[in-house]
């Protein structure tokens, strides 16, 4: 059974030098690796675990471009038919920021725009994001945000669904968004919102599925059903590791292949 992977990113040496990433990898059980995929090692690890597609990501935050939009853009052009991307940009320059996305999403292979409210220390609520969510809707793509607590050693409040993502939902009821990382602790902030708004999804990124909090996995099988992406923080952890205990989530085969693939599929329009 094929998988799209909704959170993915090959790291630079800008982003494997940030201060935070050695929380990261402590977090991870990896301290000490110096983290930095190629696309030939990204590729392997789909094969291994039969991912078909993988969303690769760039990374704008205080320090600057972690990784730029043009790299991701020779990631996908490396291997067209098993990458897509995420664009971002600096939300310090609103204008700029904008102009950056439109120009990106535009090229064949962007299906999404990410931002990480952590790094930026700023809930998803704050004044400056405001103009990349219009940009969102204008080009008919999801945005792409983490909530719940971080991992590495940076305040988890911006990843708080309530209020500061409920805010962007109300304000802005046509943006899609696909919430990574699971949401813990804050589950049942996510299954609130999972019932008010029909265009919240999230996905199980930076998780083992063996690893998934058993009220995530009471939500998959209820308020969630239908609104679960796969996803897994590569290269933090490999596709096949965080594969191998999917059963245990006690899926269908009909739920199984939507939260593999299917949802992925329809709301970033591979």
């Amino acid at each position: 059974m094929g998988a799209v992977d909704v959170w993915a990113q090959i790291t630079t040496p800008r982003m494997a030098e940030a201060p935070w990433m050695k929380t990261l990898l402590r977090w991870t059980g990896r301290s000490g690796e110096t983290v930095l995929p190629s696309v030939e090692s990204t590729l392997a690890s789909m094969d291994a675990a039969g991912v078909d597609v993988a969303l690769l990501s760039a990374w704008y935050g205080p320090e600057g471009a972690l990784i730029p939009n043009e790299e991701v853009a020779s990631q996908i052009a490396a291997a067209p038919d098993r990458f897509r991307g995420l664009a971002s940009a600096d939300i310090r320059n609103p204008a700029e920021a904008v102009r950056e996305i439109r120009s990106w999403t535009a090229e064949e292979g962007f299906v999404g725009v990410r931002i990480v409210p952590w790094l930026w220390d700023r809930p998803p609520n704050d004044r400056l994001y405001y103009p990349l969510y219009v940009a969102c809707i204008e080009a008919g793509l999801p945005l792409c945000t983490q909530i719940g607590h971080t991992g590495p050693l940076c305040r988890s409040e911006p990843g708080r669904l309530i209020p500061y993502l409920e805010d962007v939902l109300l304000d802005l009821p046509e943006l899609v968004v696909v919430g990574g990382h699971v949401g813990f602790p804050w589950i049942d902030e996510l299954t609130s919102l999972t019932f008010k708004y029909p265009n919240l999804y999230v996905d199980t990124s930076a998780y083992t599925l063996g690893r998934l909090p058993k009220a995530f996995v009471e939500y998959m099988h209820g308020a969630g059903r239908g609104r679960v992406l796969f996803g897994t923080n590569w290269p933090m952890i490999p596709h096949a590791k965080c594969l191998q205990e999917i059963d245990g989530l006690g899926l269908s085969e009909e739920a199984k292949s939507d939260f593999l693939d299917g949802i992925a599929r329809r709301v970033f329009r591979i």
